[in-house]
């Protein structure tokens, strides 16, 4: 059998360790695990109750075009109901865009360091990638612009990027997109949306009917906590998202997951605690680094990156045997960086002891 060229030497994606596995291969009875940006305070009260009142529908395939969800979203978001499209996580809508707009006659441009599965269903297409380095941490927004040409089909902009946390402000954004050529779509992944708290944060949902060439994407994975549900979102011009739809799987989000996060939605005043306690989280952070002398970015998402200035496999192994799973930077396109998880105040002081105690 002949699998596809471009597959045989990609690599799937490699998620965070898991907490069973680290217990037993440490004999360990504690794990916290802050490498998968999850949120340390779970979900809303509001959106368990929706999972188990559900639990009796399990039988019953969900409604493929998520109907009910999508006449909430659009309400919550001010958009038109026609302008979503849903997906197993974010991750299936860039699924979706890649397999609707990529071929081996199409090229792509992306940041790097950035969000990993764009590069990946972008190989699986077959598409040209042209990679463009972060300067600071940050998209090179300029240097993207010339990489694009009439055979460029999707750039993609990661604000809060992953794994830096850094950010593209309103300013700046605009100017890029209003200068982006019309056949290109500009995709803007804006999955810790609402952890943001930087005021001149662009709010891009107002930018759809001036350029529909522009998609956002969202997720109820990170600050809902959904992420076991795997549901996310795409906000786009109507059109687009009509040509796109085919290559949308049916029944690709659940009936829990639906419901769950109609639920979430309910629950604004979850969000935004859990906003307020991240940001006091990133502060402990931020703290250690400035006391210790060690670099970081100041981040917009759940997380931070810390430069450790050694080989970042060195300090993952000496908290992992410690019991904490983070993120190595090898894998992130940053050797000597480590990406961490903000957890509650409590994980993000045991943490950082550890760390100091690695560190010093």
């Amino acid at each position: 059998m002949h699998v596809k060229e471009q597959l045989l030497n990609l690599k799937p994606y490699q998620p965070g360790k898991p907490i069973e596995e680290v217990k037993r291969e440490y004999n360990l009875s504690k794990v916290v695990k802050l490498a998968s940006n999850e949120n340390p305070y779970g979900c809303s009260p509001k959106a368990k109750q929706a999972i188990v009142d559900e639990l009796e529908q399990l039988a019953i395939y969900p409604d493929g075009y998520s109907a009910l969800l999508r006449t909430k979203l659009s309400g919550h978001l001010d958009v038109k109901e026609e302008e979503l499209i849903f997906g197993n996580g974010s991750d299936e809508v860039v699924q979706i865009i890649c397999r609707a707009l990529l071929n081996q006659k199409t090229n792509t441009v992306m940041a790097t360091p950035t969000f990993p599965q764009y590069k990946h269903n972008a190989i699986i297409e077959g598409a040209e990638i042209r990679e463009v380095p972060l300067v600071n941490g940050q998209h090179d927004l300029d240097a993207m612009l010339t990489q694009i040409d009439q055979n460029t089909t999707v750039v993609w902009v990661c604000t809060p990027n992953n794994p830096t946390g850094t950010y593209v402000n309103s300013e700046k954004l605009l100017s890029f997109v209003s200068k982006v050529p019309k056949h290109v779509l500009i995709v803007v992944d804006e999955a810790y949306y609402e952890y943001v708290v930087a005021e001149d944060f662009p709010q891009t949902t107002e930018l759809i009917n001036d350029y529909p060439n522009l998609m956002i994407l969202r997720t109820f994975s990170k600050a809902y906590g959904l992420a076991a549900l795997r549901i996310g979102y795409g906000i786009g011009n109507s059109e687009l998202i009509r040509k796109i739809e085919p290559a949308r799987e049916p029944f690709n989000t659940s009936r829990v997951a639906q419901a769950a996060a109609m639920a979430a939605l309910d629950d604004a005043e979850f969000v935004t605690e859990c906003s307020v306690k991240n940001k006091e989280g990133l502060k402990q952070f931020y703290n250690f680094c400035e006391e210790l002398g060690l670099e970081y970015y100041p981040s917009e998402g759940n997380f931070i990156l810390i430069n450790f200035k050694r080989d970042s496999d060195e300090v993952f192994q000496a908290l992992l045997k410690k019991g904490y799973i983070v993120r190595s930077g090898n894998a992130l396109g940053f050797p000597t960086h480590l990406r961490i998880t903000v957890g509650d105040q409590q994980q993000n002081e045991e943490i950082i002891e550890a760390l100091k105690d690695f560190v010093q």
